[in-house]
């Protein structure tokens, strides 16, 4: 790239942040330095920890807020247009609140911890319009009507009411996007702004970002535990691992042939488009077996063979919606719209959509996390939601659930240990404290933590790392039927890989079923033995994975396929 035609616009030397706790200091990021140009996007890559969300927030010092956390830098230069640079290290509240999403936009990895619960997701919109843009309330709000058109989202007078806790996760990111880019900065961070979205609206979020980079010139520097996305988005890429930058390239160099160890290791754990896979490689020249197809037919053949776990009956799931007026009419939203469904003992259903599609519903539906209005649930022959709640209770153990949201399913205030030790307790695991501990540590192993996350709050982890945790309390009750909400939609690559063969070896072994909801294709299809897809609550077509994938019958499914990131890593 030309120094002289694409002048430097943020330009970084050895930032350090760290945390100062009980336990001591810990650095978090070990002095890196790096640069963006004008109009360039520059890509960051790594394992959840490895400090790519708090280098996000480092930038923009919003780490001043963070307890015990202290941030240092020889330098944080960023350059506004026709003046000369601005140290954001040491520019004051005042000056550093005008660069703050004016000339810099930063999407945040969770939209929940982001958005003003009190406030509606059209009111926050057009206070960044009023406070960036000058505009009064009138022209702010069509401006912030326009803006939740342009990223994708429908009925978007209700979405511009509608408090964050009444939209789904998609919807929310969706919100967000609008909010980074609504005042035009000049450069946009994107902390992971597409993992809870589905293929379909990622398409189209990339290509609104990539239209608009390429009409103002807006330089990016787009942080994502997916490669292909990453790989799209970005024209040269940092590799990260525990704090420090390991590996620095164009990104087609650099995926086709890595240098680093660590590089290699991101790109051989993504689950392959072109095959499927028995289990993903994890380590260091570890060889992928190739999953064949006598052995998939001979699974299916069994499955098919087997009186069905769980079974699902004409479910409907409605919500209320906001009244027009006071004297208005009742409106529902139809989340669910007759859903039938079975599950074999051992067998995965994997479950793709868009987001408001209903997958979520379904699930919290069939645990009675949410009410149905209609239909019926079979789990091992017995039906569960004219159960009543005592009787619910004792049963409860053996349908469990991984959250989308890890933050939100966990307590803030009682350490994670104590999270994945406390349903032990109450169902019983355990012959003791003293053996739940023990078991809980093992758990912890497990999902690729050690004994010092025992005592650790929610809040001191990552959002890998959380949710890492809510996968092992879900798990260390040994349940009969889990189901996983976009349970590794949070997890960097090489994590997301270990947790995907942890399910299929536990599955393995003790034999339960999972109800498997994702957004992401590659992943569904190498955990699910079946799939089936849905589009506003309703089962448009399901089937084996193999045959979904391969040849879809539905528009739309082939719409979802054609819309998943395609990649070459130098095969």
């Amino acid at each position: 790239m030309n120094m002289d035609q694409n002048p430097t616009l943020l330009s970084v030397k050895h930032l350090q942040t760290g945390f100062h706790s009980d336990r001591g200091y810990f650095p978090a990021i070990k002095g890196i330095s790096f640069s963006i140009q004008r109009g360039e996007s520059l890509g960051m890559v790594g394992e959840s920890g490895s400090g790519k969300s708090l280098t996000a927030l480092s930038l923009l010092r919003l780490t001043d807020h963070l307890p015990g956390c202290v941030m240092k830098a020889e330098g944080i230069l960023y350059t506004p247009e026709n003046r000369e640079p601005l140290d954001l290290s040491t520019l004051d509240r005042t000056a550093l609140r005008k660069i703050r999403g004016k000339e810099i936009g930063l999407i945040f990895q969770d939209p929940s911890a982001s958005l003003n619960p009190v406030f509606t997701c059209g009111d926050q919109l057009v206070e960044v319009l009023r406070l960036h843009m000058g505009l009064d309330r009138s022209s702010a709000r069509d401006a912030a009507m326009g803006w939740l058109e342009k990223v994708q989202l429908t009925d978007i007078k209700r979405i511009f009411s509608s408090y964050p806790h009444q939209l789904s996760g998609g919807q929310k990111q969706r919100v967000c996007i609008a909010i980074a880019l609504a005042a035009g900065p000049r450069l946009l961070i994107a902390d992971e702004p597409t993992t809870s979205l589905d293929v379909t609206v990622q398409k189209r979020i990339l290509e609104l970002i990539r239209g608009l980079r390429a009409e103002t010139g807006m330089s990016m520097l787009f942080i994502s535990h997916d490669l292909g996305v990453v790989a799209e988005m970005t024209e040269r890429i940092l590799v990260m691992q525990q704090g420090e930058i390991v590996e620095e390239g164009l990104a087609g160099p650099l995926f086709q042939h890595p240098h680093h160890p660590y590089t290699r290791q991101l790109l051989a754990s993504r689950p392959p488009l072109d095959i499927r896979l028995k289990r993903l490689p994890v380590l260091e020249g570890q060889t992928a077996q190739k999953l064949g197809n006598e052995a998939i037919e001979k699974r299916q053949l069994e499955m098919e063979a087997l009186p069905p776990l769980l079974r699902v009956e004409g479910l409907e799931v409605r919500y209320e919606q906001p009244r027009s007026g006071l004297l208005g009419k009742r409106n529902f939203l139809n989340a669910v719209a007759g859903v039938d469904l079975h599950i074999a003992p051992g067998e995965t259903l994997g479950v793709v959509g868009e987001s408001g599609c209903g997958k979520t519903s379904l699930g919290k539906a069939i645990i009675r996390l949410v009410d149905a209005c209609k239909g019926k649930v079979f789990l091992e022959g017995q039906e569960l939601l004219g159960l009543p709640e005592a009787q619910w209770r004792s049963l409860r153990r053996k349908a469990q659930i991984i959250f989308q949201d890890p933050y939100q399913s966990l307590n803030p205030r009682m350490p994670v240990g104590e999270a994945i030790l406390e349903p032990m307790a109450v169902h019983g695991i355990g012959k003791d404290r003293r053996e739940r501990e023990e078991e809980t540590l093992r758990w912890l192993a497990r999902v690729g933590m050690d004994e010092s996350h025992f005592f650790r709050y929610p809040h001191e982890l990552s959002g890998g790392q959380r949710q890492r945790i809510g996968i092992a309390r879900a798990l260390a009750i040994r349940p009969r039927l889990l189901i996983c909400d976009e349970c590794v939609s949070a997890l960097d690559v090489t994590v997301q890989a270990q947790i995907l063969n942890l399910l299929l070896d536990l599955q393995e072994a003790s034999g339960f079923s999972m109800l498997f909801i994702s957004h992401d294709w590659a992943v569904v299809r190498f955990i699910s033995d079946r799939v089936m897809v849905m589009r506003e609550g309703k089962v448009l077509e399901s089937g084996p994975s193999e045959e979904i994938w391969t040849a879809p019958g539905h528009a739309y499914t082939k719409e979802l396929i054609a819309a998943v990131p395609n990649w070459v890593t130098g095969d």
